[in-house]
């Protein structure tokens, strides 16, 4: 495997310009900063005929295929997931190119599982030969923000229908367990769960099983398994999506889609100070893997660290 210095020779023979060679700089040291953690948690990378990855279904259907471009994305739901899918659709050719704005494709089209290729879909042994020899990306989030992304999207909006099935299926057990003298009307639609009850359902060590929305990225796309080649950063969504379309997959006539700034980051110190320390602490071991593999703290939230 190519090392680090032997990847930037590459570049630099490419003749790069200064300010690409300096941005693909940020995207090397990403790699090699879970690379240092994985071995650190004594998660060391797998081998090349990535037999563990193609015995692990949850990072197998969380794999969409694009054959035309020799490209593998690990969508990690409430890290844009919904555009790059959109995106996907248009590289892969499921979507005509050169529409005016991506986004315009319905997002429940975008989500349907025939959609886009997954990695599950294809036989053991070309799922390995495509991790490893297609280039392979992934899109990663604080972990506090994109639970409490999850949190408002899923149960705190009240008659949506997108949120319906989420409150009913985990609002109503979130009230049954965590709040007493519940009403019969919330033990019924489960529409009024708090982020506090949120955050001590998912750090409650007596739930193992996560859903995809809210499930830490470590477990979904597994990066001390698969080496990922790009990982963009939620924070720089538009650069690192743009670079990476346009210096590591070549298609430059493909945009991703720009859209609402979300405004999570700004709530995070409304939602989260309120929590008790015990619950910040569970929290914080559930997803550590994930703080500490994308270099993510509790600093802007805390003013101190964890862990």
């Amino acid at each position: 495997m190519c090392s680090d210095l032997c990847l930037i020779k590459d570049f630099t023979e490419e003749n790069y310009d200064t300010q690409s060679f300096l941005e693909r700089l940020i995207y090397l040291e990403r790699q090699e900063h879970v690379s240092v953690m994985c071995r650190s948690f004594k998660l060391p990378k797998d081998d090349d005929d990535y037999q563990q990855a193609i015995n692990d279904s949850v990072l197998l259907d969380h794999i969409l295929v694009d054959n035309r471009h020799k490209l593998l994305y690990c969508y990690v739901p409430k890290v844009a997931c919904t555009n790059w899918k959109r995106v996907f659709m248009v590289l892969s050719g499921n979507a005509q190119p050169g529409a005016p704005d991506l986004s315009q494709i319905p997002a429940d089209v975008v989500h349907k599982p025939s959609t886009l290729d997954r990695l599950s879909d294809y036989p053991a042994a070309r799922a390995a030969d495509m991790l490893a020899t297609y280039t392979k990306f992934l899109f990663v989030r604080h972990p506090f923000e994109r639970l409490l992304s999850a949190y408002r999207n899923k149960l705190e909006q009240r008659h949506q229908d997108s949120s319906r099935y989420f409150q009913s299926r985990f609002g109503r057990r979130i009230v049954r367990r965590y709040r007493a003298n519940a009403t019969e009307q919330s033990l019924r639609d489960g529409d009024d769960v708090t982020f506090a009850e949120f955050a001590a359902f998912v750090a409650d060590t007596r739930d193992t099983v996560f859903n995809e929305h809210w499930a830490p990225i470590d477990r979904l796309c597994r990066p001390c398994v698969v080496n990922y080649d790009f990982i963009g950063k939620h924070e720089s969504l538009f650069e690192d999506s743009d670079y990476l379309l346009r210096h590591v997959v070549g298609a430059t006539d493909v945009r991703f889609p720009k859209g609402p700034d979300s405004n999570t980051s700004t709530q995070l110190v409304k939602y989260f100070t309120p929590l008790d320390h015990d619950t910040v602490l569970r929290l914080y071991s559930t997803f550590e893997l994930d703080f500490k593999l994308f270099n993510y703290n509790l600093q802007n939230i805390f003013g101190y660290e964890v862990g």
